[in-house]
């Protein structure tokens, strides 16, 4: 089983995205996201890549079904939701590609999948001509009772592919966790390498 991955701007962007919003779904529910999703808000969400010239996802296909999705755009896009966390970091968002979400389906994973998802993110990014990739990876305490006991966070994978963590550099976000009546705040951590 091996899936083909292809990279996708303009019009193709715009029409893997609705499947992209499934895909987060999907994905976004396990640990340590724990997302109570809704297609209303991720087709939002997913609008500002559709308005983004500098935006790509990069689609792992199994024939025509996407099983796994990366997305990824100039972070000054993004300015809205993240120029708050970067205002002491003494970067320029000018010069960061944001490298969104990567979902993949369970049983796609362990195949390289993921390191296709950067490598693709990351050339788009230099072919933009930005310097830096960036990424955001959600926080958890440690004994928060939802977190399997066979977790492995990618902490690891993320240091080989040279990201290091921004220190001081968190940015803010609300959600409805699976087990939760109500949104809450999560911190999310970004991570930064020089490309």
């Amino acid at each position: 089983m091996s899936a083909a991955l292809r990279v996708l701007t303009g019009a193709a962007l715009d029409g893997a995205l609705e499947d992209v919003a499934r895909l987060r779904i999907a994905v976004f529910c396990d640990w340590p996201y724990l997302y109570d999703g809704d297609l209303a808000y991720e087709r939002d969400y997913l609008d500002r890549f559709r308005s983004s010239a500098g935006a790509v996802v990069v689609g792992a296909f199994d024939g025509t079904r996407l099983v796994g999705a990366a997305t990824g755009a100039p972070l000054s896009d993004h300015a809205a939701d993240f120029a708050e966390a970067f205002d002491d970091s003494g970067l320029n968002i000018g010069n960061i590609f944001y490298c969104a979400e990567s979902v993949l389906l369970p049983e796609w994973r362990g195949q390289g999948l993921g390191h296709g998802f950067f490598d693709h993110r990351e050339a788009h990014a230099r072919w933009l001509g930005l310097s830096r990739a960036a990424f955001c990876s959600v926080l958890r305490p440690p004994d928060h009772p939802l977190q399997p006991s066979d977790y492995q966070p990618l902490d690891g994978f993320w240091r080989k592919r040279g990201y290091a963590p921004l220190p001081g550099v968190i940015a803010r976000f609300r959600w409805r966790d699976v087990d939760q009546p109500q949104e809450t705040e999560k911190s999310l951590q970004f991570w930064s390498r020089q490309l």
